[in-house]
């Protein structure tokens, strides 16, 4: 029944503006306003993915404890570093089962190296190599 649909992803943000400056000028995603109904909502248009993402405003917007949104880099340290040069801070973790170095990123956890950050509404996004 829906294996035909073009489906697509979407998450909430506190500051559809904040979004916007976050996304296009730190990240460098290619970010498409649109209104509907009269409320301005935002697209990621992601080279190499045949769907976008959508973002959406909302007031009592609460940042996810997972995830969201991961880009796959070739090489994850480099870009670790550009961000940070650009104000984005990396999150840090030692826990049992997870450890990140002081730039913030895990390697040999047994998964992909990865890093996380969050965008100005809190959410969680990586930074990953998916070899």
């Amino acid at each position: 029944m829906l294996k035909d649909i073009k489906a697509f992803s979407s998450f909430a943000v506190n500051d559809i503006d904040k979004a916007r400056t976050f996304y296009k000028d730190t990240l460098g995603v290619e970010v498409i306003d649109i209104t509907m109904e009269g409320m301005t909502m935002l697209t990621l248009h992601l080279n190499g993915n045949s769907n976008d993402v959508m973002i959406y405003p909302k007031q009592n917007h609460t940042p996810a404890e997972y995830t969201i949104l991961n880009f796959p880099v070739d090489n994850v340290e480099e870009t670790v570093d550009a961000l940070t040069a650009k104000g984005v801070e990396f999150e840090r973790y030692d826990s049992e089962y997870l450890k990140t170095d002081e730039k913030g990123i895990a390697r040999g956890n047994g998964g992909p190296t990865i890093a996380w950050f969050k965008d100005p509404a809190g959410n969680i996004l990586s930074l990953l190599e998916p070899k």
